[in-house]
């Protein structure tokens, strides 16, 4: 991102800020002159309250480090299998036709969908969680890897052929850097999938983590208590974009620069 962007991304984040803050405004005045019902949405006010209280007694730890764990190992595995997959797919035609049709029938298969079945296979546990976060993951780092190997110019493939480069080296120095950028884009767009799907295995297990606690707490009507918990995943979801485009910044710094 060159200097003279820089202000205006700054208000660009300033701008929306702002009208968070507005609506957040409006809420809390339109519940406190009874234009929306109190009992099915608190007052934003009430809300924080509750949510200074879980932070400060320390009982948001457990059900946050259980999701989280289930999100980064779900997700790391099927972002390392979908990226191997990829190249493979993308590299060699044979590979290329014998798996895509199996691919283009199970991709845009809803992976909530798959919820049921890998629960008859997989019972309520973490092995259920940790493969719907996986196949959630898998499709779109799959399908944008393939694309940055087929989009390889082939001068650069010609050239470590010409130094001496193998087949497994070429992949590995000159195909995998090329793809990276979208195979990046890719893993930044499942990272959100993958949020929503463990949050949802978590809701039908009943077994503990954040989705648990939110569809626990509509279940008793501890209406506070739930909106709490959905500002904690809502914070967790920004927090974990943020940091996923710092590391895409640094790692494909070259290719960002070349757009601007």
């Amino acid at each position: 991102m060159t200097t003279a962007r820089v202000p205006h991304r700054r208000l660009e984040r300033a701008l929306g800020a702002l009208t968070l803050l507005a609506l957040v405004v409006a809420l809390e005045a339109a519940v406190g002159m009874g234009w929306v019902n109190a009992a099915f949405i608190p007052a934003p006010s009430v809300v924080l309250r509750r949510l200074w209280d879980l932070l400060v007694r320390g009982t948001v730890v457990a059900p946050l480090l259980q999701t989280l764990g289930l999100l980064f190992t779900g997700y790391a595995a099927g972002c390392v299998l979908a990226i191997v997959t990829g190249l493979l797919m993308g590299r060699f035609r044979a590979i290329h036709g014998l798996l895509e049709p199996l691919v283009e029938l199970l991709r845009p298969l809803p992976k909530p969908a798959l919820l049921p079945p890998l629960i008859l296979f997989l019972g309520l546990g973490h092995p259920m969680k940790l493969a719907i976060v996986g196949l959630g993951v898998f499709f779109p780092v799959l399908v944008n890897t393939v694309q940055g190997v087929r989009g390889t110019e082939p001068v650069l493939v010609d050239s470590a052929r010409t130094f001496g480069h193998g087949p497994g080296r070429q992949l590995l120095r000159v195909v995998l850097p090329s793809a990276l950028p979208l195979i990046m884009a890719g893993m930044r767009v499942s990272l959100g999938l993958g949020l929503v799907l463990v949050v949802i295995a978590e809701m039908l297990a009943g077994t503990g983590g954040v989705g648990y606690l939110i569809i626990d707490m509509q279940r008793s009507f501890r209406v506070a208590d739930m909106y709490a918990w959905i500002v904690i995943l809502a914070v967790l979801g920004f927090g974990l974009n943020e940091v996923f485009v710092r590391i895409e910044r640094r790692a494909i710094h070259w290719s960002l620069v070349s757009r601007t």
